[in-house]
């Protein structure tokens, strides 16, 4: 049963899950959506353009930039990645090694 979602609202979270760097099973229960239901449209969407070069490039960015603070925080100590950790679920977010 087709729960009416439209093209648009289908894009937007195929967008969100390329370029967030939230985890897709977060932003589909942020979304109302079944997991398996948003990998098909990142599946269906990814190369058509849904998702802009410079959302791309930023996303990138994004990621190279929690590889970098990663890397600090592994060199800063464990009291320091366990207060970071907090911090970053606390925002909604999930760490990523």
């Amino acid at each position: 049963m087709s729960t009416g979602r439209t093209d648009e609202f289908r894009k937007e979270a195929v967008r969100i899950a390329l370029t967030s760097g939230l985890l897709r099973r977060q932003i589909a229960d942020d979304l109302g959506v079944d997991f398996s239901t948003l990998n098909k449209w990142v599946s269906a969407h990814r190369d058509t353009g849904v998702v802009s070069a410079e959302d791309r490039d930023l996303a990138r960015e994004n990621e190279q930039l929690r590889r970098e603070v990663l890397i600090c925080l592994l060199q800063s100590g464990p009291s320091t990645i366990l207060v970071w950790t907090l911090k970053e679920r606390e925002n909604g977010q999930e760490t990523r090694a």
